[in-house]
């Protein structure tokens, strides 16, 4: 898989997941540029679902 780059306003991603994802909180989206993973792992973390998924909606939300 190719580095997950995350770009454009993130609180607008940020809202998007919390819709697909209802429990994820705003500490649980918190970014911090270079630490992709991490926010990844978070997510996956909380939501139970497969970190493809989770990269996916990322990229999704992401890129429009």
């Amino acid at each position: 898989m190719n580095k997950l780059q995350i770009k454009g306003n993130w609180n607008v991603a940020k809202g998007l997941l919390k819709q697909r994802y209802g429990q994820l909180t705003d500490d649980d989206l918190t970014y911090v540029e270079g630490k992709e993973d991490e926010l990844v792992g978070r997510i996956q973390r909380v939501t139970g679902r497969a970190r493809e998924e989770v990269e996916r909606a990322v990229r999704e939300v992401c890129d429009g």
